[in-house]
């Protein structure tokens, strides 16, 4: 091991993500893979990822990696139903969580942040790790300030588990927050089918779509008087999720608490 390297295991390995995430960390200089767990175990880590292999078997059992992994970051992307053990256990053994898991709710971001406290060490929670999407949550506060009827259409692979996704959930609560006079409809209007206008997060209007052959899209779509403005990102291949979790994995070793999106890493 050099020393300086930030040792990593990746929980949900054999996932489209998790595969992505084991070849940046081998290819990224200063992060180093020590273990890697899945649903079901696998021979080894960079066969499931579609490389040679590294040596590293791919676990069934998370306690038992992080004890003889040691590592010092768990990125996590796997189920709304697993995550929950699995930060605990991360944080357990004061291993740093990194998640990208969907379906994390606020209360979890809450109540891993003071678990984060009492071990003193540094954890994150990304709806998006996609430098573009969290511009585009950025540029959309700004926006909303002058165009505050706001609608937000996010698009998915059919994979996709949870609706809305945390993106377009993100997205609604920071306009919600800024104190921004949302209005995507009248207060009068009638569905004729329940859910045709979506769901309202905060005063925002969102609405999901899910097929294959997307990979993870929003366009948030603005309005004002004789004029809409269309704020979009689209991920095209995972790979433009990866800048972001390297960030994530290199900025949570130094500091305390739980962070809730990648916005204060951007600067």
């Amino acid at each position: 091991m050099t020393e300086g390297e930030i040792r990593v295991v990746v929980s949900g390995a054999t996932g489209k993500m998790g595969r992505e995430v084991i070849r940046t960390m081998v290819a990224e200089t200063g992060l180093r893979l020590v273990g890697a767990v899945a649903s079901r175990a696998r021979e080894d880590a960079g066969v499931a990822a579609g490389m040679e292999p590294l040596g590293i078997p791919v676990s069934a059992n998370l306690r038992e990696t992080l004890v003889s992994a040691e590592p010092d970051v768990l990125v996590d992307f796997t189920t709304p139903d697993a995550v929950e053990r699995h930060v605990q256990e991360a944080l357990e053994f004061g291993v740093r969580p990194v998640v990208g898991t969907s379906g994390v709710t606020r209360e979890q971001v809450r109540r891993w942040d003071g678990l984060c406290r009492e071990r003193s060490v540094g954890g994150i929670v990304a709806p998006n790790f996609a430098v573009g999407a969290v511009l585009m949550m950025r540029f959309v506060r700004e926006a909303a300030r002058y165009l505050p009827h706001v609608e937000i259409i996010e698009m998915h692979h059919d994979g996709k588990l949870d609706a809305p996704s945390g993106t377009a959930v993100k997205t609604a609560e920071e306009l919600a927050e800024a104190g921004i006079d949302l209005s995507s409809g009248k207060p009068d209007e009638r569905e004729l089918f329940p859910g045709a206008r979506g769901a309202a997060i905060g005063g925002v209007r969102v609405h999901s779509v899910r097929l294959p052959g997307l990979v993870a899209h929003q366009e948030v779509i603005l309005g004002g008087p004789g004029q809409i403005l269309t704020v979009r990102h689209d991920s095209l291949d995972r790979v433009s999720f990866m800048p972001g979790v390297v960030l994530a994995v290199r900025a949570v070793m130094g500091y305390v608490g739980m962070m809730y999106g990648l916005e204060a890493l951007l600067g």
